[in-house]
């Protein structure tokens, strides 16, 4: 693999130096409000390259020896929208002048990275939601969980040990090979292990809705969760943000932004440490259940080599205490009726702690970019006693698996190069590139039984059952995508990725009566799979105008396969096969930016069809998944996006989304038998999302700049279920979320209450039954502080 990785660096470097820029150029200009004022340290960046200023006193700024070419420049400042400007470079331009509108009568221009480059929302043909700095800290966004509601279709629910199950259009993330990708600064989080959900000095949030699998690769069939950080630059940037609320809770973040050496080294760092009481309480030791802890940081040192070479180095941690990881309560009227009330006997305290690693190159010539991501992930899961496995004061069932540091951790290395061609204007524009992965994950955990076990259906008292297992899977795949201009308004779109993954699996069974040496049930076992899969991409757009265009596309997704591991019952054989899941799915959209960017709307309709559905079964009471490929998922729906600036000072945002997805054939086994349960829901999957929100502000004294700011939002999330055969259900419900503030160019207090009505509903359920009801109302005060 790592010769593999040497060959294609090798090739894409030689292929990157191809060209050099022969000539430079100057490019410079001003920046002015409306009224041609001049605006001081204004951001003035220009995209898809390391290229940053700030403008002086009189509003200017400078980029010197600039290779002749095309390039988007994207211009912020406080109290002014987000702005861009497309300027052709064939010789030095010094009279440029970029005019910014108040933020409080215009919406921001969007700038995404969907495409792994830079661009326009505007010019992207599918179906894309996106979430700037400022709209994450409106929306009061601290986990990647809170985004259901806001974008269409999209829902996360979690059974309580913060490790987020995320469903996007019907296609919904089922076993440890997640159905939507998630990345973080242009880093694939392989599994629901290795990603961090926290999210702390957001610079903006994607979510692709649909299968994204020409550019992003395995298990991104549902879409693709793309978070990026703010990064360093030659602009001293600090804050700090300090919440408190109730049940204890509290929220402590910092971070800065410098150059070490203007132009050349610049450090970032970011902190965090949260944590709160739990909501639930333990009636068996009268004690709360479910307190948290989290400390994380994320850390960045950037060093750029000259004009066309940069280095990035990142490295990001979480580490997650939780005394109570599954507050989850037998039967969903049990769990509604005495509400954050549970009986479990055995408490122990789940450890968790994620790192990450990456290094960024980049190469920028006068025709090319070139990115090498290179990056390692590591996670270390386990409980320093034993868990409860009945979720009852019974001594029936209890999960142990602190077995040192050999066992229950993951570790994943990822490779990608890719090659961007610059010019923006050009008729054709694509990216190629390639990517490896491998991954180890070694898992040792005992299931014992106690005294009461008999009262469960257990032959005996009193021993236990031990699963060893090892994961080693490897992958690589090679990806293109191209967009081409036919005519002045008609633009086509194809891509093609394959990709390639070799899974092995050994496996080891023992029997340990309580106080005897383990005895061997299930020899040292291994197996061998391997999965390949082409994903195409085809589409087509036509220019209404600069701000709007029409789209039609054909996608297909893959959820890489698997084996399966080993539970107690040595009548099930270990190490089963089961297939990659594909989907193929087809989209119409629109998308269109009106009256002065005071109106943006998007419409989506889609059509999605899963075969070879990877349906899980839970064996009990191991806590084993055991998968099979068998069924079709037919998922339909529409989408709805709408954000708007009637009048200065006031913003509403709405998005609406609805999803029919139903089996259109499915055959699960059950105690022997096998079910037909076709017809049934998708789990996971609200009928219909929706979020409205609504926020005015107004400056009450200018000379500060000291203005009032007041939020209100409202959600509603339709009809779900939580099992293949519907049997636990969640009715229609609402919710609403208030903010009301003030704020000065540098700091900002503000009160915040979510679920304002305290609206009990189910936020996760397994389907034999254990529920978890997510969190009741919560508010608190926040205080920030920030040197930009």
């Amino acid at each position: 693999m790592k010769r593999v990785g040497f060959l294609i660096l090798s090739a894409f470097l030689l292929f990157a130096s191809i060209v050099q820029a022969q000539q430079s150029f100057t490019l410079s200009g001003r920046i002015t409000d409306i009224n041609n004022r001049t605006i001081a340290r204004a951001t003035v960046r220009l995209l898809n390259s390391d290229e940053i200023q700030s403008t002086d006193a009189s509003g200017q700024f400078e980029f010197r020896q600039l290779a002749p070419g095309n390039y988007l420049l994207e211009v912020t400042a406080i109290g002014y929208a987000i702005a861009t400007k497309e300027v052709q470079v064939k010789q030095a331009v010094t009279d440029l002048t970029i005019q910014l509108t108040e933020s409080v009568e215009q919406l921001d221009e969007v700038i995404v990275s969907a495409e792994k480059k830079e661009q326009r929302l505007t010019t992207i043909p599918y179906s894309i939601s996106t979430l700037s700095a400022k709209e994450i800290n409106q929306y009061r966004l601290w986990n990647t969980r809170e985004l259901t509601g806001i974008i269409p279709n999209y829902f996360a629910g979690h059974s309580g040990d913060e490790r987020n199950v995320v469903g996007i259009r019907g296609i919904t993330t089922t076993s440890y090979d997640p159905a939507v990708a998630v990345y973080v600064d242009g880093v694939n989080q392989f599994s629901l292990d290795t990603y961090i959900p926290q999210l702390n000095d957001v610079e903006r949030i994607e979510v692709l809705r649909g299968p994204q699998g020409t550019l992003y690769g395995r298990n991104a069939m549902g879409g693709v969760i793309n978070i990026i950080t703010k990064k360093p630059s030659n602009k001293t940037r600090a804050f700090v943000e300090l919440t408190n609320g109730n049940y204890d809770q509290f929220r402590y973040t910092a971070g800065v932004q410098t150059p070490v050496v203007k132009d050349r080294l610049y450090f970032g760092a970011t902190a965090l440490i949260q944590g709160r009481d739990g909501y639930y309480t333990n009636e068996f030791n009268n004690k709360s259940f479910d307190e948290q802890q989290t400390i994380s940081g994320n850390y960045f040192l950037k060093y750029r080599v000259n004009q066309h070479w940069s280095v990035t180095a990142n490295f990001k941690h979480q580490n997650n205490r939780n005394w109570g990881a599954f507050p989850l309560v037998n039967g969903v009227e049990t769990a509604l009726e005495e509400l954050y009330k549970l009986s479990q006997n055995a408490v122990g305290k789940m450890i968790d702690n994620t790192q990450n690693a990456s290094l960024a190159v980049q190469h920028r010539s006068d025709k090319l970019l070139f990115s090498s991501q290179t990056a390692f992930q590591k996670n270390y899961r386990y409980y320093n006693s034993p868990l409860d496995g009945d979720f009852s004061p019974l001594d029936a069932v209890s999960i142990i698996n602190d077995y040192g540091k050999a066992y229950n951790k993951v570790s994943v290395w990822t490779q990608e190069f890719r090659l961007t061609n610059t010019p923006a204007a050009s008729r054709l524009n694509w990216t190629a590139g390639a990517y490896l992965f491998s991954q180890q994950a070694p898992v040792k955990q005992a299931t014992y039984f106690g005294e009461d076990a008999g009262l469960i259906g257990a032959p005996m008292t009193n021993f236990s059952s031990i699963t060893t297992s090892e994961a080693n899977n490897r992958g690589l795949a090679f990806f293109g995508q191209m967009e081409y201009a036919i005519s002045e308004k008609w633009n086509v779109l194809a891509g093609l990725r394959y990709d390639y993954e070799s899974k092995k699996l050994n496996v080891l069974g023992e029997f340990q009566p309580e106080g005897a040496d383990p005895m061997v049930t299930r020899p040292d076992t291994s197996a061998k799979a391997g999965f390949s899969a082409f994903s195409p991409k085809l589409g087509i757009s036509y220019e209404v105008n600069e701000q709007g265009r029409f789209f039609a596309n054909f996608t297909r997704g893959f959820r890489t396969g698997g084996l399966t591991s080993l539970g107690s019952d040595p009548s099930q054989p270990p190490l089963f096969s089961y297939k990659p899941e594909y989907s193929s799915n087809l989209e119409l959209g629109f998308r269109q930016e009106v009256w002065n960017r005071k109106l943006r709307l998007g419409i989506t309709v889609f059509y999605t069809e899963l075969t070879d559905a990877q349906v899980p079964t839970l064996v009990l009471p191991d806590a084993i998944t055991i998968t099979r490929n068998t069924g079709k998922l037919v998922s339909r729906g529409f989408e709805f996006e709408l954000s708007s600036k009637p009048f200065k000072g006031l913003q509403v945002d709405y998005n609406f989304g609805t999803t029919r997805a139903k089996y259109s054939s499915l055959k699960v086994s059950s105690n022997g038998d096998e079910v037909d349960l076709s017809g049934r829901r998708q789990i996971f999957t609200p009928a219909v999302t929706s979020m409205l929100a609504a926020q005015y502000e107004r400056i009450v004294f200018p000379k500060a700049h000291m203005g009032i700011r007041v939020r209100g939002e409202w959600t509603y999330l339709g009809e779900q279920y939580f099992n293949l055969s519907n049997s636990i259900r969640q009715s229609p419900y609402q919710l609403l979320n208030a903010r009301a503030g003030i704020y000065t160019r540098r700091s900002e207090f503000y009160f915040w209450s979510r679920n304002i009505t305290d609206q009990q509903y189910i936020s996760y359920a397994y389907d034999f039954g254990a529920v978890h009801i997510a969190p009741p109302a919560t508010y608190g005060l926040t205080y920030r502080y920030s040197i930009n």
